[in-house]
């Protein structure tokens, strides 16, 4: 099992269930966009975010670790300038003007040491004037405990087979890591054909902790968000937070 590692029958349900990105979450990461910019996404997987920005004519690349997200992106917009790797070993050669980082990918980072080097590597890959903008889940996502796999999604292929998603939950309040794993099994008519297990953990945040962690990494002009419509962050923690902030001169 192999820790959020998004294989073929993930990547093939998540196709099935999020073919386009929502339209509130997609016009407020457009609403940073300014043409002559070069933009980033990183862990962009299928697409649903990539293909939309390059249909609108802006230059922008693209990074993540799943092949088999990245063949579903190609086969949406085949000029894609995606490359396969992880964010810590992406090396493009150019800085950007804009990244973000939607559906709180980042909250996938749960390591304290991994989440401060990726930090200073995407605060690496901006122009000194460069903007940042991702959200983050917080503790009010937190999963009740099971202690055995329970059915949560069915979905129909093309083929007419059917992919079901077993998986349990446990929370862990001291690191704050929500802790999924998944069981994805392919079937047709009933016959189990094939099955793909994946450890998915994410780290929740709470109010003020990502604040923290970018003024350490560099970030300047830090601004909290509750919602897409970018109204700020209250005290009382909602299940998301959006978050912009600039990179700020690098020191020498």
């Amino acid at each position: 099992m192999k820790r959020n590692d998004y294989g073929s029958l993930c990547t093939e349900m998540y196709e099935i269930l999020h073919p386009q990105a929502p339209e509130d979450e997609m016009e407020f990461y457009l609403s940073y966009a300014r043409k002559g910019q070069r933009m980033l996404e990183p862990m962009c997987g299928s697409g649903r975010f990539l293909a939309p920005f390059m249909e609108k004519g802006y230059d922008i690349w693209g990074m993540d670790a799943s092949e088999e997200m990245l063949e579903k992106l190609r086969a949406k917009a085949p000029g894609a300038k995606a490359d396969r790797c992880t964010l810590e070993d992406y090396r493009p050669g150019v800085q950007f003007d804009y990244i973000f980082i939607p559906s709180g990918s980042i909250c996938l980072f749960t390591d304290g040491e991994q989440l401060a080097g990726v930090l200073r590597k995407l605060r690496e890959l901006m122009n000194p004037e460069g903007r940042l903008v991702f959200a983050v889940d917080t503790v009010a996502c937190v999963c009740p405990d099971d202690g055995e796999y329970r059915k949560n999604l069915t979905v129909s292929t093309p083929e007419g087979l059917e992919i079901a998603l077993w998986s349990k939950n446990r929370y862990d309040a001291q690191t704050q890591t929500q802790y999924s794993p998944g069981r994805y099994v392919l079937s047709r008519a009933g016959e189990e054909l094939r099955r793909e297990e994946m450890d998915f953990q994410t780290h929740l945040y709470r109010m003020g902790e990502m604040d923290a962690l970018l003024e350490q990494a560099g970030f300047t002009q830090i601004k909290a968000y509750g919602g897409y419509d970018k109204s700020p962050a209250e005290a009382a923690e909602g299940e998301m937070l959006l978050y912009e902030c600039r990179a700020g001169e690098k020191q020498i």
